[in-house]
């Protein structure tokens, strides 16, 4: 099995504990030598500054290539654009463009009276530049603001035709949620790279809750393998993640994909141990993954 491409994703750090935590997460895997990392940005554009440090100071420190986040949230078109032109001069040549999620105890998005509307109109101005990379966000299972799939992959569809040049899923448990995807995107005429996003199980409980504000299906069956891991103790619970992660990972790679981007919720430990055993190798320090 040829190893895949692997990209990362982190989230801005808001306090100092935080910080050495993603600092860290960032030295664990930054050997495995990612295609890309991104970094998040928080609901409501409430981590827009740390999320700028964030990507500015990993591309500094640890030379990787990176994917700013950024939405449409709470924002005019200027200051959005902005914020582009910010990571421009820092050398940040990827932009991750999104609609994003509404702040919360709100009802649902509403775009800023003198802001993008949704991401399409993002990705556009964006592109218009000509100097950046875009990625698009897809969704495997039908966003929660979809009526269905096929309305998610026609979405999809006006983002590539706007600027993108590829896609990162939202994660799912099972290979044939991702290949039913990809075969309607196909279909329908997208042929830009869809790159699976795949969350190594931190925390059961915390998954679930994430599995359901994003609309992702919990097979009962991984229910029933971490309740019956939860018996045996937390050492059990890390082994099925890595398991059940690898696994996955497995069958998506048997079935055609190159890239996998991993979730990492800035604790690197699954992640590493998951692309160990599909073969991606450090490189450089290897002290920097022991």
């Amino acid at each position: 099995m040829t190893p895949p491409k692997i990209s990362f994703e982190f989230f801005p750090p808001k306090t100092l504990e935080a910080s050495f935590k993603l600092w860290e997460a960032a030295r664990v895997l930054a050997p495995l030598a990612p295609e890309f990392v991104s970094v998040t940005y928080g609901a409501g554009g409430t981590t827009r500054q740390l999320t700028h440090e964030a990507v500015t100071t990993i591309n500094r420190q640890f030379g990787l290539q990176v994917a700013a986040h950024l939405t449409c949230v709470e924002a005019t078109k200027g200051e959005t654009m902005e914020i582009v032109q910010s990571y421009a001069d820092a050398g940040i040549r990827e932009i991750v463009a999104l609609r994003g999620d509404a702040p919360k105890g709100s009802d649902g998005f509403v775009p800023h009276g003198d802001g993008f509307a949704n991401s399409v109109e993002l990705i556009e101005a964006i592109a218009a530049r000509g100097d950046m990379t875009i990625r698009a966000g897809a969704y495997p299972e039908p966003h929660p603001d979809s009526p269905d799939s096929d309305a998610d992959v026609a979405w999809l569809k006006r983002k590539i035709e706007a600027g993108a040049s590829s896609a990162i899923t939202q994660f799912f448990f099972e290979a044939d949620t991702f290949f039913r995807f990809r075969d309607k995107c196909a279909a329908a005429g997208i042929d830009v790279p869809i790159i699976p996003g795949i969350l190594p199980v931190q925390s059961w409980a915390g998954t679930k809750r994430f599995a359901a504000t994003c609309n992702t299906t919990v097979p009962d069956w991984a229910e029933e393998a971490f309740q019956m891991a939860a018996l045996d103790g937390p050492e059990a619970q890390r082994t099925l993640a890595t398991s059940l992660s690898v696994d996955l990972c497995e069958a998506l790679i048997a079935g055609g994909v190159d890239r996998l981007h991993f979730y990492t919720l800035n604790r690197p430990e699954l992640t590493r141990d998951v692309c160990a055993a599909l073969g991606v190798q450090p490189t450089g320090d290897l002290d920097a993954v022991a």
